[in-house]
């Protein structure tokens, strides 16, 4: 099953699905997706139960359901939302959450204990564009991009787009930008770079999985930002790899912190992640950045995507479950990563974590 096959059966309906959202406004469809969820449990043997980000759902699919045919073990998993796979996780309604933001502070003091934060797949925000007669992938940095979604740069022509670009004849036409206009994992992984890169950014909208935005028209879903852009001349926005590759966009290449114009692809994605995992001291708890990530290699505006458990189980056979399936995640599940898009973890990470699904505690009360 391809990934854009899975994308499809999301939006049809067959999977509950939301945007990676961070509002409380979002209560009410988790609530609807959590009756789902136990209604599923009940009518049919289900092991355990998980919810939220949209945008692992493909490879999370991809390895409930190899998993379910190696071992017999039955998974669902409710794609609702980043936000709502938080609050899920928060009220106990679920085994596991999901997540491309990391939770904060006070999103895990109102846990009902300890949450681990375990990395599974890389995964980009690119920028894509429709510039007429564009035969080349535009050169973008960090301080331009901001200007753009500021509103300080309106022309295509613009002298400092034009700079980036030498020899490359850009329009006088206006520049348009589209962004999210929900809540959404993909939003704050792009604000959190542009937060790293531009004081300006950093003053005003900031990072967050909901902005104010400056200037722009918004579209729902990375779906509802390519198609936008797709279809209108002159616009620019920002959206997952995977869904500029299946729509056939354009990508704009980006200035990295070692100074070179990077692609996004699987190995410069995980060449920002192997940098990133250098720096990382052995007591993190893997709620990490990697945006800006050092290395000449590295593509700019990466990012994990984790899975949110608890270390303190109460159910002992589910435990033992749960620590099964990531483990095996994260070792023979890695390796169907790069077929969906996705950047496999760094081989180094990928033991530190296994020695981070050791640690749960199974069978403890919490």
């Amino acid at each position: 099953m391809t990934r854009s096959t899975l994308f499809t059966l999301a939006a049809a309906g067959l999977v509950s699905t939301a945007a990676c959202a961070g509002s409380d406004t979002k209560a009410a469809s988790d609530s609807s997706a959590a009756s789902s969820a136990s209604s599923a449990s009940t009518s049919s043997r289900v092991d355990l139960t998980g919810a939220g980000a949209t945008f692992p759902y493909p490879i999370y699919s991809k390895w409930i359901s190899d998993y379910s045919t190696k071992t017999g073990v039955k998974i669902n998993y409710q794609a609702i939302g980043s936000g709502g796979g938080i609050r899920q996780l928060q009220e106990g309604t679920v085994d596991f959450g999901a997540s491309d933001a990391p939770m904060t502070d006070e999103e895990l003091a109102k846990a009902k204990g300890p949450v681990l934060h375990i990395p599974t797949v890389l995964g980009a925000v690119v920028l894509t564009y429709n510039v007429p007669g564009l035969t080349q992938p535009l050169n973008l940095s960090g301080d331009v991009i901001a200007d753009i979604f500021l509103g300080k740069i309106t022309k295509w022509n613009d002298s400092r787009l034009a700079s980036l670009n030498p020899g490359v004849k850009l329009p006088a036409r206006d520049l348009l930008v589209v962004h999210r206009s929900e809540g959404s994992g993909t939003t704050y992984i792009f604000s959190d770079y542009l937060t790293a890169v531009s004081p300006a950014w950093a003053a005003g909208p900031g990072k967050g999985k909901e902005l104010k935005w400056p200037v722009g028209l918004g579209g729902r879903g990375n779906d509802g930002v390519s198609g936008q852009v797709k279809q209108t001349p002159g616009t620019i926005g920002y959206v997952e790899l995977a869904y500029a590759n299946q729509n056939k966009l354009a990508v704009a290449k980006v200035k990295n912190a070692a100074g070179q114009f990077v692609a996004p692809t699987i190995a410069s994605i995980t060449a920002a992640a192997a940098g990133a995992a250098e720096k990382l001291p052995p007591t993190t708890d893997y709620r990490v950045s990697i945006v800006n990530a050092p290395g000449a290699a590295a593509y700019p505006i990466s990012s994990f995507t984790w899975l949110l458990v608890y270390q303190r189980q109460t159910d002992a056979t589910k435990s033992k479950k749960l620590v099964d399936f990531m483990k095996w995640a994260l070792t023979e599940g890695e390796g169907s990563a790069a077929t969906l898009d996705y950047a496999p973890l760094p081989a180094s990470l990928g033991a530190q974590l296994m020695d981070r699904v050791a640690s749960i505690q199974v069978g403890t009360a919490s």
